[in-house]
């Protein structure tokens, strides 16, 4: 697969249809077998709710519940609700529904760009990986990722709930703001709630677990430039009664915090549960 195709493809999934005025449909992957990645519909979610403000406004945070496993068979219909509409802030509940049931729900919240006190944690002390060591089988992603200690983290013993994952995308991506926003969150979800079983590895085989995603926020604290290395560092404080949490923080290559994440997701050992859905 050429470098880039698959960033292309999604970049002409965030190109909603719109059927009226606060609804639009959504596409999917071409050859997407299964369900739904959350991360596609989290971004196309944002871009339905980013096309009905102003372009003066940019998103500063977004809080999103997985209800339903998507089918990538079925285009999606996005509805938005402009909630509110004020000086500085407005914000925007959205619905993404298949089949009349809705699979996911958001609510996203856009301010102006204002200047005011200005502090963050500091980057890990590490540096993007040698693009020449690589594997060209990572690019065949919209997003090229790189985990640090890769060859630890596939080690089947029980291991730190953390882990830091370098990633960019394969191809140049534009500098509009608000998709570069939605681009960020579609890669925000790639690695988060894996985290949350590392302290577990060799007690369960991954095929005989249930796992996914239930709750995502995410909170935009800088300018998005994307066409960059940026570091996901990605730790988990909780798992318990078939949930596990985690949390990051994705930093520019220059050490800059772009944006930070909350998810909360299912990880049921079928071996010990029943096979009921959730």
């Amino acid at each position: 697969m050429a470098t880039g195709e698959k960033l292309n493809e999604l970049l002409q999934l965030l190109q909603l249809e719109q059927i009226e005025e606060n609804i639009f449909r959504a596409q999917h992957p071409a050859g997407r077998r299964g369900r739904l990645y959350g991360g596609q519909i989290m971004a196309q979610a944002l871009m339905a709710g980013g096309r009905t403000v102003s372009d003066s406004l940019n998103v500063h945070s977004l809080h999103g519940y997985f209800l339903r496993p998507g089918d990538p068979k079925v285009p999606a219909v996005i509805r938005v609700e402009r909630a509110r509409d004020g000086r500085s802030f407005a914000t925007r509940r959205i619905l993404v529904t298949q089949r009349g049931e809705a699979i996911f729900n958001m609510d996203a919240s856009f301010q102006i760009v204002e200047s005011g006190l200005d502090h963050q944690v500091e980057m890990p002390a590490m540096q993007p990986p040698p693009e020449d060591k690589i594997p060209p089988a990572l690019y065949d992603e919209p997003f090229v990722a790189w985990r640090h200690e890769f060859r630890r983290l596939q080690s089947q013993t029980p291991q730190p709930p953390e882990q830091f994952v370098w990633f960019k995308p394969t191809g140049v991506v534009p500098d509009d703001p608000l998709t570069c926003a939605c681009l960020l969150v579609f890669e925000s979800d790639n690695v988060l709630i894996g985290t949350a079983r590392l302290p577990h590895r060799g007690n369960f085989q991954r095929e005989h677990m249930q796992v996914a995603s239930l709750d995502h926020a995410m909170w935009f604290h800088r300018p998005i430039e994307l066409n960059q290395w940026l570091l996901y560092a990605i730790d988990s404080p909780s798992a318990s009664h078939a949930r596990g949490l985690a949390r990051g923080n994705i930093f520019s290559e220059n050490g800059q915090l772009l944006a930070s994440t909350v998810q909360e997701g299912l990880i049921r050992v079928r071996e010990l549960q029943s096979d009921a859905t959730r």
